[in-house]
């Protein structure tokens, strides 16, 4: 009997098997399907549709002419080939460099690495001061110096090509921003699988081109940048921040800006009055107004507010929203 009730059970097992997944079954099995197909005639396509009507982004030149063609030059980018925006090309005027949004103590072993795997040879390499030097040619050398960015937790990649002989560094910006196209995505690459940090590099971290502090009871930035890149950076910051630009004297060093904490602000929409509020206040919409001067002394920036109203607290707060925002 239990022999009998088996055979029963196999024999419904394999017939609901075919029932279900059988040629004929709920799910017919389909993957020798291909072997029953039979070849179709080609498609014909319409002369009025044999040719690509589409601008052609990346021409290539006559074939005859390609024997002297060492590498396929590529499209110039500011971001990673990757969308990584961490990693850019940034550029005022002739001078470049490579932003990373990374401690520079992290930014050196990816930096040195990217040299060592190279064809040219290192001959020297400095963690302290975030030097490296290759041996590029009879008469020239590169150096790459990798520096701590003016935004918090940044690195800064410069690249120079200086000449042997006398020490000066050689304009040629198309080359090196050749160059450094090559390597943000090298940096792109790295950082997504690199988690470690040189204990040799941390120096770099303290070296930072943007620094807060007081001077004779006034809040000051001071900024390790010429006048052009401070001008530059703190145009950007007063943008990124939000702050009014009323207008700006480039030859003062000037911006004169509207400014007010989101809590005055907000007071005064619904009709709220500061006991300071003046007239001149007013003229633009109950903003406090200010002189943001930048000055030039012994190779670096400073960064001032200067209240109207003789506002020491609210310059602080306003000089401290830059500081927050520079890049």
């Amino acid at each position: 009997m239990k022999h009998l009730l088996t055979l029963l059970t196999l024999f419904f097992f394999v017939a609901s098997c075919s029932i279900i997944g059988g040629s004929d079954g709920y799910f017919p099995e389909k993957k020798y399907d291909f072997l029953k197909e039979e070849i179709e005639e080609n498609i014909v396509i319409p002369a009025n549709l044999n040719s690509l009507d589409a601008e052609n982004h990346y021409p290539v030149g006559d074939p005859s002419n390609l024997e002297n063609v060492l590498e396929v030059p590529k499209p110039r980018q500011i971001f990673s080939s990757s969308g990584d925006s961490s990693v850019q090309l940034r550029r005022l005027g002739e001078l470049m460099w490579i932003y990373i949004e990374t401690l520079p103590s992290t930014s050196w072993p990816i930096s040195k690495n990217y040299w060592d795997t190279s064809e040219f040879d290192v001959t020297k390499a400095d963690p302290v001061t975030g030097e490296i030097d290759i041996d590029f040619s009879q008469s020239s050398k590169l150096q790459m110096r990798v520096e701590h960015g003016i935004k918090e937790a940044s690195t800064e990649v410069f690249l120079y090509k200086i000449n042997k002989i006398s020490g000066d560094i050689e304009s040629d910006p198309e080359f090196i921003q050749m160059e450094m196209e090559k390597m943000i995505d090298y940096y792109a690459d790295s950082l997504s699988n690199f988690t470690g940090t040189s204990l040799a590099a941390q120096n770099l971290n303290e070296m930072k081109k943007a620094k807060i502090f007081t001077q004779d009871g006034m809040t000051v930035i001071s900024l390790d940048l010429n006048f052009d890149r401070a001008w530059s950076s703190v145009s950007k910051a007063l943008n990124a921040a939000e702050i009014v630009t009323n207008d700006r004297d480039r030859s003062n060093g000037t911006f004169y800006v509207s400014f007010a904490e989101k809590d005055q602000r907000r007071f005064r929409l619904f009709g709220g009055k500061n006991s300071s509020d003046n007239s001149q206040n007013n003229e633009f919409g109950g903003d406090s107004q200010f002189e943001i001067t930048i000055t030039q002394e012994n190779n670096k920036s400073y960064v001032r507010a200067i209240s109207k109203d003789g506002n020491i607290e609210e310059s602080e707060i306003l000089l401290s929203k830059i500081n927050e925002s520079l890049s």
